[in-house]
């Protein structure tokens, strides 16, 4: 069965080992744990793609059989460095995802190397808790062009109907100096384009999404738009799906506003 295709937000470092967070996190913490319940069936593997991967003029893709770990956050207790999540890899169905890739015209590596970073695992660990089904991670490209990230998920899009999750890691907002009141205004104005824009036909949200710098508060909210490039990805996979919020808040994180989607029939 066809699987959807969600947008999530990953949120800051390794929060759910940090128990003093808890409570700033009980929403998101709920939306992610709900995401297995919402399948049509088990996925037969987890595409990621995660904010925290960037390459620069190609993609790679994880081709270990069992990834190792990759503790990409600073400053946090020494437990958190020490985080497991055994998933495997699928080392078959990476060279199948990159001859995709390859005859679709990206330029794609496979990376044996590579290891979980945080905007995969900790979602992960949170909705996948058993770390049993096959996970593979792939980049984003560092040019962070809108079209060539929609076209990336476009030529993804079968994997849906071959029982494969795609789990778009990102953040609707990131701007980490605004992760207070000032930040409320200015990420409540582009969460209210980007919902309005998403709920609109395919064609009209790619032209939207291809032009999102022209948004209210665009530059404000994404200074840098690594965090928000997994969702073009995400809608190029989508098609005429609809899109229904996953998960929100309009004032977490010292006041900002936040979304995640879900694209289904």
């Amino acid at each position: 069965m066809k699987q959807p295709i969600y947008f999530i937000s990953h949120g800051g470092g390794p929060w759910p080992w940090i128990p003093e967070w808890n409570s700033d996190y009980k929403t998101l913490r709920h939306a992610i744990e709900q995401i297995p319940l919402e399948l049509p069936e088990r996925p037969k593997a987890i595409l990621m793609i995660s904010a925290h991967w960037i390459t620069k003029g190609q993609l790679a893709i994880m081709s270990s059989p069992q990834p190792s770990m990759l503790y990409d956050y600073y400053g946090f207790p020494e437990h958190t460095y020490h985080i497991q999540y055994p998933a495997p890899g699928n080392p078959k169905l990476a060279r199948e995802i990159s001859h995709r890739l390859t005859k679709a015209g990206f330029i794609i590596t496979e990376d044996n190397e590579r290891g979980f970073d945080h905007g995969a695992f900790v979602p992960l660990a949170l909705a996948f808790p058993k770390a049993d089904i096959p996970i593979i991670q792939l980049s984003i490209e560092r040019s962070f062009d809108p079209l060539y990230h929609i076209r990336l998920g476009e030529t993804l899009a079968p994997l849906r109907d071959e029982g494969i999750l795609i789990i778009a890691s990102g953040l609707s907002f990131h701007n980490m100096r605004l992760f207070n009141p000032q930040g409320h205004r200015p990420s409540m104005e582009f969460d209210q384009w980007l919902q309005q824009q998403l709920h609109k036909p395919q064609a009209q949200r790619i032209d939207a999404l291809v032009h999102w710098e022209q948004a209210p508060s665009a530059r404000i909210v994404h200074t840098n738009e690594d965090h928000l490039i997994p969702l073009m990805v995400a809608v190029g996979a989508a098609g005429e799906d609809t899109v229904t919020i996953h998960y929100h808040e309009d004032h977490t994180m010292g006041g900002v506003t936040v979304s995640g989607f879900k694209f289904s029939r």
